[in-house]
């Protein structure tokens, strides 16, 4: 196995650690309290099921909780009709899955409904409840599918947007000093976090040479009184805390209080194994990190790291 397939082994264990799995939203919608009782159900064991008398209810119900993976709608609704209700869910929440429910042959507004794409499948009723759940089941596959490459598409393209900023800071500065800080703000910016700290090594020991950024403009740098910072260092791996709070290492910890820091991650900067640096990226408040998060937060830190070395270079040079 490479060096970088036990750096991804490593990243992926390390969220394993952190973050469960969390069921799937759907929202079931019928007028009849009978059917939105057994479809609640049929689907509490799998899914975070979310409810609905009506169309317009259920547009409250989206307006509150956000996107869901999937949603079951009956047709034939006072109000509004299932296919309506369904194709004003597409504008905000393009990637959820749409079945329809109907015990009419309303052929028009299904056929209208499926080809402009609103509506997956529809069953006709009364339903058989395991066909129904291997249809959601697989409609559920198709929603985790395309959030699977939208968020590859995102990620690639934060990553090529981070490499471009990059290369542009490197080639623009006289000195790794002039470089730091334009890092530091480029990659908390790719990340949403509120403050970010760079700081340059030598051996195992950080020096005064540094690139901050902070949203609010002002950041203090306690990094070498941080039980993280110095595991990173020691270590050679990344070190993080998504809720201080909650963190018993870090009980003690004053800056942090003073701060107001409740999320921290440090990623040792390397290149050739030589350690180069930290890099600090700070949150005020807890949150979480998916796996394809960590893993383009650990190549993002290769690439600091290239752009690093090329200052330092090009520093020499001149």
């Amino acid at each position: 196995m490479d060096k970088a397939s036990l750096e991804t082994d490593k990243v992926q264990y390390q969220v394993m650690t952190l973050e469960r799995p969390k069921k799937l939203k759907i929202l079931v919608v019928d007028d009849e309290p009978d059917n939105l009782d057994l479809l609640y159900r049929t689907f509490r064991r799998d899914f975070n099921v979310l409810k609905a008398n009506s169309g317009v209810n259920a547009l409250q119900v989206l307006a509150a909780e956000g996107e869901v993976a999937v949603i079951i709608s009956d047709q034939r609704m006072p109000e509004m009709k299932g296919t309506e209700f369904l194709s004003k869910t597409v504008p905000q929440f393009p990637d959820t899955v749409r079945i329809i429910l109907t015990g009419f042959t309303d052929i028009e507004d299904l056929v209208e409904a499926i080809n402009a794409g609103q509506v997956y499948k529809y069953i006709t009723k009364p339903w058989d409840p395991g066909e129904l759940k291997a249809v959601v089941q697989r409609a559920a596959e198709t929603y985790d599918l395309l959030k699977q490459r939208t968020e590859e598409l995102r990620r690639t393209h934060a990553q090529m947007s981070l490499l471009s900023a990059l290369v542009q800071l490197t080639q623009a500065a006289s000195s790794l000093e002039e470089t730091l800080a334009p890092i530091a703000r480029a990659v908390s910016e790719t990340f949403g976090a509120e403050g970010c700290i760079l700081q340059v090594t030598d051996g195992n020991t950080l020096v005064a040479t540094q690139g901050v950024y902070s949203e609010t403009g002002t950041i203090g740098n306690w990094l070498s009184q941080d039980l993280l910072t110095k595991q990173a260092i020691a270590t050679g791996q990344m070190q993080l805390s998504l809720n201080i709070l909650k963190d018993t290492r870090l009980v003690d910890a004053i800056y942090y209080q003073d701060t107001g820091v409740q999320a921290h991650l440090v990623i040792p900067i390397s290149y050739r194994n030589q350690l180069l640096g930290v890099l600090s990226l700070q949150w005020k408040q807890p949150c979480t990190l998916r796996e394809d998060e960590l893993i383009l937060i650990n190549l993002s830190a290769q690439l600091v790291a290239i752009a690093l070395t090329s200052s330092a270079n090009h520093q020499i040079i001149l």
